[in-house]
């Protein structure tokens, strides 16, 4: 099964296929979105209580999922499009205070979601196989969506770009939103499956369905290079 007929809802059953698009190199951006320490730390087992350690069960797939597929994929994206001069731009959540009292609601709700990262603590900064280059934007949003949360609306529109393909984590939370804000200013938004994460494979598939066809189009990293020519 292709990009074409993937991922779709029951609103898009029988939509026609659609085209695949045109994106060229001056107008097309690749958005890695918050691949960052704090989310692929994990504790030395051996020490973890009984409960700590069905948790660390329970996102064990995940961080094998990063390990084998979303960090290698998303790399070698960002190598080919450095190659061929396209944009590569980074997102990541990170506090300017150090308590954090400038976050969003959603940022600071009990739970899961409830992480204090300082901007220049180890824990907010992006992992290393996938740093900036050069003078390689990366934007700082306390905010879920990188484009509600940033001036990065301004700065794609300022270099002309109207695509942007998103990597990242985590599908249905922060990859989610900033797709749906994209797709609310008339960016065409590509989001590559393989370079993405959710805290399950049942949640990653689901959001990807949510969003297919409507806000984005879905497809591989394979799918994506071979309609740049980038393979």
């Amino acid at each position: 099964m292709s990009w074409k007929t993937a991922y779709r809802s029951i609103y898009y059953q029988d939509a026609p296929e659609p085209e695949d698009p045109q994106l060229a190199f001056a107008e097309t951006a690749l958005l890695v979105i918050d691949i960052q320490n704090t989310y692929l730390d994990r504790p030395d087992p051996a020490g973890l209580s009984d409960a700590e350690r069905a948790r660390y069960d329970a996102w064990t797939p995940f961080h094998e999922r990063m390990r084998d597929m979303v960090v290698p994929r998303t790399r070698d994206l960002l190598e080919r499009f450095r190659k061929h001069g396209i944009e590569c731009v980074f997102a990541r959540i990170a506090t300017h205070t150090r308590d954090g009292r400038e976050r969003s609601l959603s940022q600071k709700m009990p739970g899961w979601n409830n992480l204090l990262l300082p901007k220049d603590d180890w824990p907010s900064q992006l992992v290393d196989p996938l740093q900036p280059t050069g003078d390689e934007i990366c934007v700082i949003k306390t905010t879920d969506s990188a484009l509600t949360g940033t001036n990065l609306r301004l700065m794609l529109n300022n270099m002309g770009i109207r695509n942007v393909v998103c990597c990242g984590i985590f599908t249905d939370q922060c990859v989610s939103s900033t797709v749906r804000s994209l797709a609310d200013e008339s960016f065409n938004v590509i989001v590559v499956e393989d370079c993405c994460a959710a805290g399950s494979d049942e949640l990653h598939h689901k959001e990807l369905e949510i969003i297919n066809m409507i806000y984005c189009h879905v497809m591989s990293s394979a799918e994506l290079k071979a309609i740049m020519g980038i393979d």
